[in-house]
């Protein structure tokens, strides 16, 4: 039986994904490449991300959006589960937002953060 917990999210940008888990700081790794979990059970995911006790963290790809894949008793982050797809969800929107307003000529005018982690984003463009 596997351990493996599939939780959907709304991520279907994998360069967005990828900038967010960096601007995390986190070491991830492009795949397809397995992810380990609980008696070398593994799932392939296009995002792997390794964790210290030996065990992986993956987003695979289900034909509409990424799915975060671990085995959630191995979990061994800083952060709850929830916490950690919530903080790569808002990350994961920022670069699709950048992403988007970049194409239509929009130029970042100001970015801030604040105490609670909130980012505000001001974008501009010139007209000629």
């Amino acid at each position: 039986m596997s351990h493996f917990s599939q939780i959907k999210t709304q991520i279907r940008n994998l360069p967005a994904l990828e900038s967010a888990l960096s601007d995390l700081g986190l070491d991830w790794q492009s795949g397809p490449g397995p992810v380990r979990g609980y008696q070398g059970q593994t799932e392939t995911a296009e995002v792997v991300i390794p964790q210290s006790n030996g065990y992986d963290i993956g987003f695979r790809w289900n034909g509409e959006q990424y799915d975060l894949v671990a085995d959630v008793e191995l979990w061994n982050q800083e952060l709850t589960v929830e916490r950690f797809l919530s903080k790569v969800t808002q990350h994961y929107a920022l670069h699709t937002v950048l992403s988007t307003t970049a194409d239509q000529g929009f130029q970042v005018a100001k970015q801030e953060q604040d105490a609670e982690g909130n980012i505000r984003l001001v974008v501009q463009r010139w007209q000629g």
